[in-house]
């Protein structure tokens, strides 16, 4: 029996949402007006320019990653054209028939995450989020099921191909230059992610209007599993990330790619990078589409604090594990 989706229950008519999706209070998303605060915007344009504008931008990245744990970058050489591309053939997907797109349904309740799906209550009051989603891995291509990836529309396996190949250049930069900004040899952080096995995946996040948004929840408050996520979004907000006591909401920037860093990139850095909490609001009347890519070690990669940035007078703040093992406990939600 499929899943009744969130997009299917927005179309319905309905005045009012179902109770499970009532968040407590203490959860509820607003636009957060106590704060001017803005998340770090970069522009990486002259990234690799000798002397003091590079090392400033460089500068820039690390410190956004330790006071922040996310930040927005432009200019960082992936077309505004293939980006709107990717969005479309996203939007393109879940505009389909609801019977057409339930033929790449996934069984997520036997682990199987890839394929169309949505989320399921996680948490001891049963509530869930006003989300539908469409998941799949992203790269290196030897580990691509394109089995699961839509057919319709017939170039989405074409744009998400052209978009991952784009977008691990610019994880590449990102990677060496927050290894650097620790004091590592420039490949350190990559090489403990897995170095070229290190892998990405896509999840197109569908938030359809929900009549009742001061109650509802995208997703719920969390950190991400992996090392580091690069999102884009279309042009509705509601993102918010925790900052001081404050939910700050980003703003959008078009062609702009947000960077959050994740669980992984804290543990290796013990500490030092920050793994930000973050959530999604909805909106009472437009469709909130963002287009999150999780780069993530391989499975069987045990990560720890890197032994670099450990002594005495430092010692480990976390347990090294396998990132298989990370994900099994963080999602039961036992002590790491």
């Amino acid at each position: 029996m499929a899943a009744v989706r969130v997009q299917s229950i927005a179309g319905s008519g309905l005045t009012s949402i179902p109770s499970e999706f009532i968040r407590p209070v203490h959860e509820r998303a607003t636009i957060d007006d106590s704060t001017n605060a803005q998340i770090p915007l970069i522009d990486l344009a002259d990234l690799d320019a000798p002397g003091y504008r590079g090392e400033e931008i460089r500068a820039q990245i690390g410190s956004a990653a330790r006071e922040w744990g996310i930040f927005q970058v432009v200019n960082h050489g992936i077309s505004e054209q293939l980006i709107q591309r990717l969005q479309s053939v996203g939007k393109e997907f879940f505009d389909l028939p609801q019977e057409e797109k339930e033929s790449y349904a996934n069984d997520s309740l036997s682990g199987v995450m890839e394929g169309y799906g949505t989320r399921l209550a996680r948490n001891l009051n049963g509530n869930r989020e006003w989300i539908d989603y469409f998941f799949h891995m992203l790269w290196p291509p030897s580990i691509r099921n394109l089995h699961v990836w839509p057919k319709c529309p017939s170039s989405y396996t074409e744009v998400n191909d052209e978009y991952g190949r784009a977008l691990l250049q610019v994880l590449n930069k990102l990677i060496l230059v927050l290894s650097i900004y620790l004091g590592l040899k420039g490949g350190g952080l990559k090489e403990a992610l897995g170095g070229e096995d290190l892998e990405m995946e896509m999840k197109v996040n569908y938030y359809p209007p929900c009549p009742q948004p001061e109650l509802a929840l995208g997703v719920e408050a969390h950190t991400d599993m992996s090392a580091m996520t690069l999102l884009v979004s279309n042009q509705v907000p509601g993102l918010q990330v925790h900052k001081d006591g404050h939910w700050v909401t980003v703003d959008y920037i078009p062609n702009a790619i947000i960077v959050h860093i994740g669980d992984q990139l804290e543990i290796l850095s013990n500490g030092k990078y920050k793994s930000v909490l973050h959530r999604s609001m909805v909106s009472k009347d437009k469709v909130r589409m963002s287009w999150a890519v999780f780069c993530t070690p391989p499975n069987n990669k045990v990560i720890g604090p890197m032994k670099e940035l450990t002594n005495e007078d430092n010692p480990p703040l976390f347990n090294a594990k396998t990132y298989e093992e990370f994900k099994y406990r963080k999602i039961n939600k036992l002590e790491q």
